[in-house]
């Protein structure tokens, strides 16, 4: 496996304006553009093309860093709180909350390095931004003092499986799952907000009550006081990756995947109603209330959830300018 290269990346926006009517947030902010932890799985490799790469292992090895990105999030948010006529409340409140890592993981194995993510947070913080933060990883619990002092919505921590053959073959570059509920833990004892993101799930492989169920008892345990649950999403450019990885490590279900994936991101309506009806199941036994249904539920090809909606738009080629850092360890 090839050691990460840090790119540098230069940045004209921090925020990014996220207009699906389903997503409970309304602006994004990504620090690093391509994630050391390599999910066989992840939507966000697509991301990767439009910086001249292909969706391979390249958005694994390959991080794009965002050194300057800190001060243009305190510039934007200075030239808000001016229109607001000074008024911090009435800023922030017509911002309403920024989502953080919803296309690469801000707590990456590069933030340890970079610090990029905290830096970011230092300025939410000192504007009154409300934010949320996804992560696989524990490197959040190194901003807890930022964190007891922020509006945070809250933070949502991604883990999919409890099964450690099934998290070595498609994220063995992330945290385990039990390192990760350690922190899922620590974050609730510190009096956080969070919950866990069960996603993707993975079609015949993690999409049954029991195996859904495990996840969403463990994290009640450690502290979580919701799930959210979240079908596997196969845009063309991640398919052939996942695909090698998945005949690598489970060559008999190739011919399933590709059934339930032919000419579509999702799988079809008729598997999500399914897996919704799994959850519910699984919510009871984890002890958690139901939950609604949206109405737009992932299904053939659904528009809330795309790369656009969820993480940042599709930049122009051109316009970028990525130098290797050559920063120390």
């Amino acid at each position: 496996m090839e050691a990460p290269k840090f790119l540098r990346l230069d940045v004209k926006r921090a925020l990014n304006r996220v207009r699906a009517a389903s997503m409970p947030f309304a602006w994004s902010l990504n620090p690093y553009r391509g994630c050391g932890h390599g999910c066989a799985f992840c939507y966000a490799r697509g991301t990767h093309e439009y910086l001249g790469y292909h969706a391979d292992d390249t958005f694994r090895s390959r991080i794009h860093v965002k050194q300057e990105l800190p001060a243009v999030l305190e510039a934007e948010l200075s030239a808000r709180l001016a229109r607001a006529g000074g008024d911090v409340e009435r800023m922030a409140a017509s911002l309403g909350t920024v989502a953080i890592g919803t296309a690469t993981d801000p707590y990456q194995s590069a933030e340890a390095r970079f610090g990029i993510t905290r830096r970011c947070l230092e300025v939410l913080v000192r504007y009154g931004v409300r934010f949320s933060i996804t992560t696989r990883s524990p490197l959040v619990l190194r901003d807890l003092d930022l964190l007891k002092r922020a509006r945070l919505e809250g933070v949502h921590v991604s883990l999919h499986t409890l099964d450690a053959e099934i998290w070595r073959a498609f994220e063995p570059a992330t945290p385990p799952p039990g390192v990760r509920l350690r922190a899922l833990a620590q974050l609730a004892e510190a009096g956080l907000p969070v919950s866990v993101f069960v996603a993707p799930v993975l079609p015949y492989l993690t999409d049954d009550v029991a195996s859904i169920a495990a996840v969403m008892q463990a994290a009640r345990a450690a502290g979580a006081a919701d799930a959210m649950v979240s079908p596997l999403r196969l845009a063309p450019e991640v398919k052939p990756w996942f695909f090698a990885v998945l005949r690598r490590a489970y060559p008999a279900m190739v011919a399933r995947y590709e059934r339930l994936y032919a000419g579509r991101a999702y799988p079809p309506r008729a598997y999500a109603e399914r897996l919704y009806a799994v959850e519910a199941l699984a919510r009871r036994a984890a002890g958690l209330a139901p939950r609604q249904v949206p109405a737009d539920a992932p299904g053939d090809e659904p528009a809330a959830q795309t790369e656009g909606a969820r993480g940042e738009p599709k930049p122009a080629a051109p316009g970028l300018r990525c130098v290797q850092l050559t920063l120390p360890l």
